[in-house]
């Protein structure tokens, strides 16, 4: 006789089902799909990316291609 029988998992499962309750448990269930789908929709908006600021309208955007102008810390290295 194992622990693990079939008749192990009736009882454990007719035991769950007299704790919860049928709507209960359907609840529980439930409530896990909707995690797991705001998990699955929170990891999609992680590999989406990030949208360029916005510019104000007379802004000056900087020039990241630029090289910097020596500084004369630099300059007596």
């Amino acid at each position: 006789m194992g622990s693990f029988s079939i008749w192990h998992w009736l009882v454990v499962g007719i035991l769950v089902l007299l704790l919860f309750g049928k709507g209960r448990f359907s609840d529980m269930m439930g409530d896990v799909a909707k995690g797991i789908k705001s998990f699955k929709k929170g990891m999609s908006e992680d590999d989406a990316p990030t949208p360029a600021p916005k510019q104000i309208e007379g802004q000056r955007t900087p020039d990241l291609t630029a090289t910097p102008t020596p500084t004369a810390e630099t300059e007596n290295r």
